[in-house]
């Protein structure tokens, strides 16, 4: 039987896959709170710096040997899994992302209290029969998840409106603002960041180039201004329609560049179609000079739960041009979202929003005020974290699952076609 959490002070499984981007972030905060609450707190993940992130910061982690995405090896991910459960035996499972939340769900089937954070529903990301089959098993594998943690209201919706029958709790996403934040009054001291020509004259790369640990510019330059684009190099994200709308951009303002930061398997596809005044950052281990240089920071993704990158940006000041998938909408301000929000796909609206804030100083200075503001009251990892204890609190409580099934497996059909 389970207790309460301050008796037990129970276990925290967190199951991660992707290890990169906004999820890998989502967990480390979790697990750095949790750690600071008393939890003892368990990630089973593939590796890669969150690994790394995770232990510096005292958390227990478990190699999970997993791809990112379904395949012929997911059965033995799944067992793998579970032999990982056994010998961790957490109070409380909590799934990260599609991958994740697919082989934690078929291992456990329901056995130990389980969140599911979809970070984005999967039948959103894929097309044809495979955004059917995903969908299938969202549906089906929803009775395994005693607690579905969406980060907006509208992925809830969009959950419900697919058939997701759950037991939903909204949490936004938040940031740490001490960390995402403006830089100070005085600005960094001159050194080797200090260098605006590296990104006047900037060129594609013709290879995938090494981290960068800080932009090559800092502060606006009226003439010459800097928006950037934090994000995987990939179809989620938009920047092929950010390049689209960059050449309508530089017709107004002919000496504006764009920075890209991050990496992905659309890298070199993008630097195909860049102009010479795109540069392409690669991944970085620190966001935040990027966002205090930048002048505007976009993000035209095309699907989303609820970015970080926005959120980051307003952190430190900045003003954030989005497209309005969903989330967007209900991380902005009123203020930024009737003046920052333009429709996905659509290369035209996002190069006038762009152009109409470049283009005029002080609406920037504002709205990056009113967004830092907002970010402080609304998004704060801390409120985060303490909506998560909650949620946490109930499921150790013994409260009832709405949405447990009594069937303990799936349908033929559907396990032979998602174990393929």
């Amino acid at each position: 039987m389970h207790q309460s959490a301050p008796a037990l002070r129970p276990r925290v499984l967190h199951l991660a896959q992707p290890v990169d981007g906004g999820v890998a972030r989502v967990v480390l905060d979790l697990a750095r709170a949790q750690l600071a609450a008393g939890l003892r707190v368990t990630v089973a993940c593939p590796g890669g710096a969150l690994s790394a992130s995770l232990r510096t910061s005292g958390a227990d982690v478990r190699h999970w040997h997993a791809g990112r995405s379904p395949g012929p090896g997911l059965p033995g991910e799944v067992r793998r899994l579970a032999r990982l459960i056994d010998e961790v035996r957490p109070e409380l499972l909590h799934a990260h992302s599609a991958k994740a939340g697919l082989a934690a769900r078929l291992a456990v089937r329901g056995r130990v209290p389980t969140v599911f954070q979809p970070h984005a529903w999967s039948f959103e990301a894929v097309g044809g029969p495979t955004a059917a089959l995903a969908l299938r098993w969202e549906r089906w594998g929803a009775r395994w998840a005693h607690r579905v943690v969406c980060v907006s209201e509208a992925e809830r919706t969009t959950g419900l409106r697919a058939g997701v029958r759950a037991a939903y709790t909204v949490v936004p996403n938040g940031i740490d603002t001490t960390r995402f934040a403006p830089a100070p009054p005085a600005g960094p001291a001159p050194g080797p960041d200090r260098a605006p020509e590296a990104v006047a004259e900037a060129t594609p790369v013709t290879e995938t180039p090494p981290v960068t640990e800080a932009p090559p510019v800092t502060g606006a330059a009226a003439e010459a201004p800097l928006v950037v684009c934090v994000g995987r190099l990939c179809r989620q994200k938009g920047q092929d329609v950010l390049l689209r709308a960059w050449q309508d951009v530089l017709g107004v303002l002919p000496r504006a560049r764009l920075v890209l930061v991050g990496d992905g398997p659309d890298h070199e596809v993008l630097r195909q179609r860049a102009h010479p005044s795109v540069r392409f950052a690669g991944a970085v281990t620190d966001v935040v000079p990027w966002y205090r240089a930048a002048d505007l920071v976009v993000l035209p993704s095309r699907w989303e739960g609820m970015a970080l990158a926005p959120l980051e940006a307003l952190g430190c000041g900045r003003p954030v041009v989005v497209t309005d998938v969903d989330g967007a909408r209900e991380s902005l301000p009123p203020a930024l979202a009737a003046r920052c929000l333009v429709p996905p796909e659509d290369p035209v609206a996002l190069a006038g929003a762009v152009t109409g804030l470049l283009s005029d100083p002080r609406l920037r200075a504002a709205l990056g005020d009113q967004g830092r503001r907002h970010v402080l009251s609304r998004h704060d990892v801390r409120h985060t974290a303490a909506q998560v204890a909650a949620v946490y609190r109930e499921l150790l409580g013994g409260a009832p699952a709405a949405n447990r099934g009594t069937a303990q497996l799936v349908p033929s059909e559907c396990r032979e076609s998602i174990l393929s």
